[in-house]
């Protein structure tokens, strides 16, 4: 996926301001931002849901603007909300589903994949909000996307329901499905993206991955350590060598952490900067 240049505006108010972005295939791509940042745009103008003021968008080869259908049959897309027929059962909606694809997932599979086996023959209504996420993921990978859009797809989760997706995207991901997610867990985009952009106002404001994002690999930590008078705690360029020099000969420091921003740290300190 190769965009360029990529604005949206509406009248006066610029929505998407100027985005570039690559992204590889297999890989996990987040997309951070604050809400009206312009995040969701460019999601859904990649998608071909919206179209574009200016720039270059290609996706799988096609720019979205004039995709075919056969284009949308590769791609999958679990919305932040959907409709749906609150009278089906989970088997037949997941069923349904794949009857628009030309080479869909065994529905039976996908529904056990989601987590959703003990729920097959319950109806969309009965669902609580956790299991209907769950449905709407389903529906996302029934027709074997090569490139999967996930927009806040934990909403609703249990931790352990969180921890089950997580690792259905890594085995995703792993058969060589591009997916591009959008989410406000940043511990989620942390676990699971290779890299992740951070939007705000518009533009990318910075892009690396979880660990690196924003200068965080290299920024000062924090040394902390307890000693006979007490809690310490030393901001430094270089934790090792002030470890090293505490230490002395080999000296226990009880309660010894080294820490670094947090992704949220950055992230906040960011978008901060953006506003």
């Amino acid at each position: 996926m190769q965009v360029q240049g990529l604005r949206k505006s509406y009248n006066t108010l610029v929505a998407v301001d100027g985005i570039d972005l690559d992204i590889h295939r297999g890989q996990v791509f987040a997309i951070l931002g604050p809400n009206g940042a312009g995040k969701t745009t460019t999601v859904e103008i990649l998608e071909g849901h919206r179209t574009r003021t200016s720039g270059s968008v290609s996706v799988l080869g096609t720019d979205p603007a004039r995709a075919t259908r056969a284009w949308r049959a590769r791609i999958g897309i679990v919305l932040q909300t959907a409709n749906d027929a609150a009278e089906l059962t989970v088997a037949e909606t997941v069923r349904h589903f794949a009857t628009y694809f030309p080479a869909p997932a065994d529905p039976r599979a996908v529904i056990e994949q989601v987590g959703l086996t003990e729920k097959a023959g319950a109806r969309i209504k009965q669902l609580s909000g956790g299991q209907r996420r769950r449905l709407d993921v389903a529906l996302g990978i029934v027709g074997r996307p090569e490139l999967l859009f996930l927009d806040e797809p934990t909403t609703g989760f249990d931790p352990e329901a969180r921890r089950h997706f997580w690792d259905l995207i890594r085995t995703l991901a792993a058969d060589g499905t591009t997916i591009v997610l959008t989410t406000h867990y940043l511990d989620e985009a942390e676990a699971l993206a290779d890299e992740v952009a951070v939007i705000a106002g518009g533009r990318i404001v910075a892009r690396g991955t979880p660990a690196t994002l924003g200068g965080r690999s290299t920024a000062k930590a924090t040394v902390s350590w307890i000693d006979h008078d007490g809690p310490r705690s030393v901001l430094t360029d270089t934790p090792t060598a002030l470890v090293n020099q505490l230490s002395g000969g080999g000296r226990e420091l009880p309660e010894l952490t080294v820490t670094r921003p947090s992704l949220e740290d950055t992230y906040l300190s960011l978008i901060g900067g953006a506003r």
